[in-house]
């Protein structure tokens, strides 16, 4: 049951330090923590005067259900988040819950991303390859001075995981042969905010997501940059793309690293959130995913998430007079 591997699988041994192993089942192990599965949240319903959020729909096993809270927390994915608050839109909120600025969906930002593949002159040995980032041309180059972006190592790749990109009659051994030399790279550039690109609900309830690239220049030469590197790395002078790549581009459908769609800042007018994520429109009501974010940087969002998600915990335990009080284990003598 050893894994061979763990970017992008699951671990049968709890061996990866994932939500599941880090947050989810530690959370369960407290009396006032529940997990509701096969709970998909409809929308969330305000008082009369639309000021708070008196209730939280759902549908499950075919039934529906209303939950209450003193607080609400959104924290859906900046897709799914916009996408409820969109759907909750009711007399005292028209265009959607906490939607005043029409700011609810816009700037959705996913990174650009590109998953590359280089040949080793000799095998790569390696099993558990994600452990190198290299931030050398973040801010540029020699040539330009606007950020390029980040390179790092991705999860090694084998003969199955490229044959599901390969031409179907691609031979099996060449498909070993490329793996056992394969270093595969992910290389990421900022995505930037752009009020066009946003998530709309039609009227029958379907989710939209509409998206143009941009800022794609940078990240043509973050490849370049590469390239050039590889006959220094010991490598052929090709890359060539993983096999979730078109074009050396990961398509819109690759959701990873949304964000931005739920902004937050100081300006009602400008923004959906307060500074400690909480709705400009209603007392209540907070967003604490990536759809916070402004910027999108060019690293992933998710430690940045678990940070502001803590600090947001901690206003909330001001707010509510609660007692954060550590959990404490025992240690066996």
């Amino acid at each position: 049951m050893r894994c061979t591997r763990l970017d992008g699988f699951p671990c049968l041994v709890d061996g990866k330090a994932d939500a599941q192993t880090c947050a989810v089942r530690p959370a369960l192990e407290y009396p006032n923590v529940e997990l509701l599965t096969r709970a998909y949240v409809d929308r969330l319903v305000t008082s009369p005067d639309g000021h708070t959020v008196t209730g939280v729909e759902i549908e499950r096993d075919g039934a529906r259900e209303t939950f209450t809270a003193d607080v609400v927390v959104v924290s859906a994915g900046a897709v799914n988040s916009a996408a409820l608050l969109l759907r909750s839109a009711n007399d005292m909120h028209p265009h959607g819950l906490a939607n005043s600025s029409d700011q609810v969906g816009r700037n959705y930002m996913c990174h650009i991303n590109t998953a590359m593949i280089a040949l080793s002159k000799e095998p790569n040995p390696t099993r558990f390859q994600k452990t190198l980032g290299l931030n050398d041309f973040y801010w540029g180059d020699e040539h330009v001075d606007y950020p390029l972006g980040h390179i790092q190592m991705l999860g090694k790749s084998d003969g199955w995981i490229l044959r599901a990109g390969a031409p179907k009659f691609t031979p099996t051994p060449l498909l070993e042969y490329v793996s056992r030399h394969a270093i595969d790279f992910w290389l990421t550039t900022e995505d930037l905010p752009s009020a066009t690109n946003r998530v709309l609900i039609d009227r029958q309830g379907r989710t939209h997501l509409h998206y143009t690239d941009a800022n794609t220049e940078p990240h043509r030469r973050l490849i370049g940059k590469l390239k050039q590197l590889l006959p220094r790395l010991g490598c052929r002078e090709h890359l060539i793309p993983n096999q979730v790549v078109r074009d050396e581009r990961i398509p819109v459908a690759g959701v990873a690293h949304q964000c931005g769609t739920v902004r937050f800042g100081d300006d009602p007018a400008d923004s959906v959130l307060d500074v400690n994520c909480k709705a400009h429109d209603l007392d209540n009501l907070y967003v604490v995913d990536a759809s916070f974010f402004r910027s999108s940087s060019a690293v992933n969002p998710a430690l940045t998430v678990m940070a502001n998600a803590l600090r947001v915990g901690d206003h909330l335990v001001d707010r509510l007079g609660a007692a954060a009080t550590p959990r404490i284990e025992e240690v066996p003598a």
